[in-house]
C-alpha cells in the first residue's frame, strides 16, 4: 500500500479538482525525505515541501488545510494500519487492539525517521493536538466500546470502571513500547496482558476461557 492510499478519506462528494494519488504519493513522500534529511519540524514548511515534491504550494493546501494536518497524515501512513476486530469476544478484541499497539512499538524502534517524527512531534502543541485528536482518541473510543459491550453482555463485571479498565490493559503496553525502549516486545506480549488482567475483572461466576 502506497503512502497515499493509507491516508483516510473524508466522507461526502469531492469538492474542487480530483485528487491525484500519485501527486498525494509526492507530496507525502517529500515530506518523509526531508525529515529523513534532518530538516527538524519547526523548519518543514509547506513552501519547502512542494519545492521537495516537485508541486506547487496551492496543489498542497488542496489537500491539507497546513503543515499541522499534512504532517499527521505522514505519521499515519508511517504506521502499522487500525486493526480490524474479530468481534467474537472481549478476549479475541482486546489481543488485536494491544497486538496493534505492540506493531506500532516494534516500527518505531525498526525506523529511526518514525522515532525521530515521534519525538519531533511532542515538542509541537499544535500538531500533537491534531494528531491526538485524529489517531488517540478514535483508537480510545475503540477500545472502550469493546469494553461497554463486554459490561452489558457480562463478560465484565458490572462494577468496573471501564476507563481505568482501559488503562489497565493498554498501559503494560505502552510502558514496553515507548517507556522502557530497551524492554521486550515478545509475539506473545499482548495474549499475556489480556490474560492477566481479565482474570480481575471477570465476574466471580465465570471461567477463564
Amino acid at each position: 500500500m502506497s503512502l497515499a492510499e493509507s491516508r483516510p478519506r473524508p466522507d461526502g462528494p469531492a469538492r474542487g479538482r480530483p485528487r491525484s494519488e500519485a501527486v498525494e504519493r509526492a507530496i507525502l513522500e517529500g515530506v518523509m525525505k526531508l525529515l529523513e534529511d534532518g530538516v527538524p519540524l519547526a523548519e518543514l514548511s509547506i513552501e519547502r515541501v512542494a519545492r521537495t515534491a516537485g508541486v506547487g504550494k496551492a496543489t498542497i493546501y488542496r489537500r491539507w488545510s497546513g503543515k499541522e494536518e499534512l504532517f499527521v497524515d505522514v505519521v499515519r501512513a508511517a504506521e502499522p494500519p487500525d486493526p480490524e476486530l474479530p468481534g467474537t469476544s472481549l478476549r479475541d478484541d482486546l489481543v488485536v487492539l494491544l497486538e496493534s499497539l505492540r506493531q506500532r512499538g516494534l516500527a518505531s524502534r525498526s525506523s529511526a525517521i518514525l522515532h525521530n517524527v515521534y519525538a519531533q512531534m511532542k515538542h509541537s502543541p499544535r500538531i500533537w493536538s491534531e494528531y491526538h485528536a485524529s489517531v488517540v482518541a478514535p483508537r480510545r473510543a475503540l477500545a472502550m466500546e469493546v469494553l461497554r459491550r463486554a459490561r452489558e453482555n457480562g463478560e465484565l463485571r458490572p462494577d468496573v470502571d471501564l476507563d481505568l479498565a482501559n488503562d489497565m490493559f493498554v498501559g503494560p503496553m505502552l510502558v514496553r513500547s515507548i517507556m522502557r525502549p530497551d524492554a521486550d516486545l515478545p509475539e506473545d506480549l499482548a495474549e499475556q496482558i489480556v490474560d492477566t488482567v481479565l482474570e480481575g475483572l471477570r465476574p466471580v461466576s465465570s471461567t477463564a476461557s
